[in-house]
């Protein structure tokens, strides 16, 4: 078989894989967290929270397709064990606790946005490091899906303590709604 011709130098798709390795294991280790809060979810929000993770978890879980069948396209080969999603994941666990409904939105949230972070970081050296505009454009794309998600997330608790900026003006209208005609 001939080497793989597509325009990228062997360092650079291993610049490229090495980056995908690490969204697929932080989106691996989001969708463990987010299935788990699925199942483990309780109180008068049951059903909204439960619904919404069915719908976040099956998408992560085409995401990790994504990811695997891109670093095949690129002649590497994906993490697939739990070893290699935790040693390759910017995501922390947390194991044995049950949180609240509320803490387990929060923690949803903080993890989408470190995902956010380190998508716009490996989209960037995508382009400027390895000039692989294709995998640039294929992490835009699961990158603004994290900030929808995030967003549904961070609605949810909005108005609650928790806040990912520590600036509750984030949330507030800038202008005042007009009332009366």
């Amino acid at each position: 078989m001939s080497p793989l011709n597509i325009g990228l130098t062997q360092e650079q798709r291993q610049g490229v894989i090495q980056l995908l390795n690490q969204g697929l294991s932080d989106t691996y280790l989001l969708l463990i967290k987010t299935k788990k809060y699925h199942w483990d979810v309780i109180g008068p929000q049951f059903r909204t929270l439960h619904e919404l993770w069915e719908g976040h978890y099956k998408l992560l879980s085409s995401y990790v397709d994504d990811y695997a069948e891109r670093v095949r396209m690129l002649g590497g080969y994906p993490v697939g064990t739990a070893e290699g999603f935790i040693s390759n994941s910017t995501l922390r666990e947390h194991p044995g606790d049950l949180p609240s409904a509320n803490e387990m939105v929060s923690r949803l949230v903080v993890d989408h946005e470190q995902v956010i972070r380190s998508l716009r970081n490996s989209i960037d050296r995508c382009s400027n490091d390895f000039h692989d505009e294709g995998t640039a454009d294929f992490l835009t794309g699961i990158m603004e899906e994290h900030e929808k998600m995030a967003w549904m997330l961070r609605s949810f608790i909005e108005g609650d303590s928790f806040t990912t900026t520590g600036d509750r003006s984030f949330y507030q209208e800038e202008t005042p709604v007009p009332t009366g005609a």
